[in-house]
């Protein structure tokens, strides 16, 4: 299990939405690189970036500044999401030193894509992004809804050749309530593979619950506005949750 601490970059910044709501934007560091250095700083394996940016006008935006922190930091494991929707936005993305691209709206619109993506780069360079509100995926950057049920979604997964995902519950996304463990435990069992729990991260608390489901369960946590907030630090729940892997 990992620790993903989040950067989600909106005109070049750090930043973090309430809810996917652009609206409700509270910007956290001008310089990516930079707090892509305050995680690395705090032994930071994986990074989970998101270009809000690209998620919403559906094409890269800050691919540079993405690159800028994997050529900065080549240890460092990232995986991107937001717009990726072409062959070969992916490709700019993996041969920039991402580790991981993250399929969203794709995984709705065209599944075609996701399967030329799987036989181009591998499911290990890819991870589904199912981001669900009130129980039905929304797209194109948390904009739309899909009508599309993300347990249904998340079924057809294994047999489009995906083993990575990640989970995010709209609702708690931003708010600071905790999460809901069960609906990850859910997920994961559809699915078929470990899930990575995304939104609502509020206390060292929640780190433990996912640490409890098990790695059958949970791949890893992503933590965004907690660590932001300075609920508690990286390192801390690094330690609790106890990377391996």
């Amino acid at each position: 299990m990992y620790i993903f601490p989040a950067i989600d970059v909106l005109d070049g910044k750090a930043v973090r939405l309430y809810q996917g709501d652009y609206n409700q934007v509270t910007v956290y560091n001008d310089d990516v690189v930079a707090q892509a250095e305050q995680w690395v700083t705090q032994c930071a394996k994986w990074l989970h970036m998101v270009d809000l940016d690209g998620a919403r006008s559906g094409e890269p935006v800050n691919i540079d500044a993405i690159a800028h922190v994997a050529a900065t930091f080549p240890d460092l494991r990232i995986q991107v999401g937001g717009g990726i929707r072409t062959l070969e936005t992916a490709q700019r993305l993996l041969d920039a030193g991402v580790a991981r691209v993250i399929l969203g709206t794709a995984l709705v619109n065209n599944k075609d894509l996701v399967r030329e993506m799987i036989e181009s780069f591998g499911s290990e360079r890819l991870v589904a992004g199912i981001d669900a509100r009130d129980g039905l995926v929304a797209i194109e950057g948390w904009r739309e809804g899909s009508g599309v049920p993300a347990s249904e979604l998340a079924a057809e997964l294994r047999d489009l050749g995906l083993r990575h995902l990640v989970f995010t519950d709209i609702a708690r996304d931003g708010a600071q309530t905790g999460i809901h463990a069960q609906a990850y435990e859910t997920v994961a069992e559809t699915a078929g593979f470990p899930v990575i729990v995304s939104g609502g991260v509020t206390t060292l608390d929640d780190i433990v619950a996912a640490r409890k489901l098990g790695p059958n369960v949970v791949e890893g946590v992503i933590v965004g506005r907690a660590l932001y907030e300075n609920n508690f630090t990286l390192t801390e729940a690094t330690a609790v949750l106890g990377e391996s892997g």
